[in-house]
């Protein structure tokens, strides 16, 4: 830095960018500055809050212009979703930039972008949510944390997932209250009520109820599952989820089912899928539809092949390619989910389907079930990998490329670990030529990639 800055300086600045996390990007003599709630082209006054060797953070204190490009897409105060506050085809522009950005540098060589595929919708599209609760002056309120932080920000509706949801957390809330109940302290580590957890089939219409809880030692949990139910015919199933660990991860490993099932139906990409709470299921339906369907084109699948599905969740997406293999296999580290799968294959007619319990950070022993159970070693033609953010370990990707796979086809929800392990798959033989972005999440910071990668023939 240029100068040395001191905390609470004032400073007038012309905000030039947007970062993935909703800050305004400006610059005082050389020095990076990011404001939240500003966007590229406001005016702004700003106050410095953090001043950090390499960095400045402030807070407005004043918009002296507003940015012709802002464009108030929410009106809840969590401030959870980078781009609020501007137009979807704006969004849609960075996101596909960012992207082009990161696969351009000169680590990546000459892989190229394509133009990004937006979301069919940009509000109402999630299908999934979890809401962290707080108690405050006896009264319960819902939300979301607020950036950076462990901070319950209370919101009424959030426009990015189904009304009713909003309608079934304010319902518990006031019943919460009405039985005295408590609300998770993180600090402390008390309380009772720590989130209200929903997932809904777009298809459907079913609603899947989890109220995650330090303790099964809940009298009322029963009465409370019957009267939500009763109030919304939607909800097939209340569960509860134990989480007592003093942990940043929502859910535990403990379920109770209340009322109704402990799963929903849905269907995706011509494939009638059952949901497990825990189980792995792109939020966003008719993005991920068109996400799949792409899939299906780069994979070329032929009659005589063998897919492998790593991380293959409820079997979704190898489902929706079954029917153009001769065999499929799913491997998934969670059991509920791997239950599923086997069952939406025999929902669907699906006979040449088989699914696997199996860690793949545990490579060694990854496909050992299923080689026992088929009676022959697993040579894969194609490899399916859907990880999570945290993208793929170097073992799974040495396992993958020593299966020697014709095309390995990844889709990814984090285009930086994405950008991290193709250069990984490089060294072992296998590149990319172009990678594809779809908008599975409007209004965040997030965007989710595919790629097709293919042996090198040199």
């Amino acid at each position: 830095m240029k100068k040395a800055f001191r905390k609470n300086e004032i400073y007038t600045v012309l905000v030039e960018d947007l970062t993935d996390l909703g800050f305004g990007v400006a610059h005082i003599d050389g020095a990076a500055v990011f404001i939240a709630d500003a966007v590229m082209g406001d005016l702004v006054r700003v106050k410095l809050i953090k001043v950090n060797s390499s960095y400045l953070v402030a807070r407005v204190e004043e918009f002296l212009e507003y940015s012709p490009e802002r464009y108030g897409r929410c009106p809840e105060r969590c401030s959870a979703c980078a781009y609020r506050n501007i137009s979807y085809s704006r969004e849609c522009e960075l996101k596909e930039e960012g992207v082009r950005r990161l696969f351009a540098s000169d680590m990546q060589g000459s892989i190229k972008t394509a133009t990004i595929t937006p979301s069919p919708r940009e509000i109402r599209y999630r299908n999934k949510a979890q809401y962290p609760v707080i108690k405050k002056d006896g009264k319960f309120a819902v939300g979301f944390f607020a950036p950076k932080s462990h901070r319950v920000i209370p919101i009424e509706d959030c426009p990015l997932t189904p009304g009713v949801f909003s309608e079934i957390c304010s319902e518990l809330a006031d019943t919460f209250t009405r039985l005295g109940l408590s609300a998770y302290d993180e600090e402390m580590g008390t309380g009772l009520i720590r989130h209200i957890y929903l997932r809904q089939g777009e298809v459907t219409g079913e609603i899947l109820l989890t109220l995650v809880v330090t303790s099964f030692d809940f009298p009322e949990a029963e009465s409370i599952a019957r009267e939500i139910s009763s109030r919304h015919p939607e909800i097939v199933g209340v569960l509860l989820n134990k989480n007592s660990d003093n942990t940043n991860v929502v859910l535990g490993d403990e379920w109770c089912t209340l009322v109704g099932r402990d799963h929903i139906f849905d269907i995706l990409s011509g494939v009638r899928l059952k949901i497990a709470a825990p189980a792995f299921y792109q939020v966003n339906h008719g993005a991920a539809e068109l996400l799949y369907t792409k899939a299906r084109e780069l994979a070329e699948l032929r009659p005589t092949d063998t897919l492998l599905d790593i991380y293959c969740g409820a079997g979704s997406i190898g489902l929706s390619m079954a029917d153009k293999v001769a065999e499929l296999v799913g491997i998934e580290i969670v059991p509920s989910a791997v239950e599923c799968a086997k069952e939406n294959a025999k929902a669907s007619g699906i006979s040449n389907a088989r699914f696997y319990v199996g860690d793949a950070k545990g490579t060694e022993h990854l496909l050992s079930f299923a080689e026992r159970d088929l009676g022959h070693k697993l040579l894969p033609d194609v490899i399916i990998l859907d990880p999570p953010r945290a993208g793929c370990a170097e073992e799974l990707i040495s396992l993958s490329a020593t299966l020697n796979p014709r095309k390995i086809v990844y889709i990814s929800c984090n285009p930086k670990t994405l950008a991290r392990d193709l250069l990984v798959f490089k060294q072992f033989g296998y590149v990319a030529d172009t990678v594809y972005p779809f908008d599975l999440f409007p209004m965040t910071g997030h965007v989710e990639s595919l790629v097709c990668l293919q042996r090198q023939t040199n």
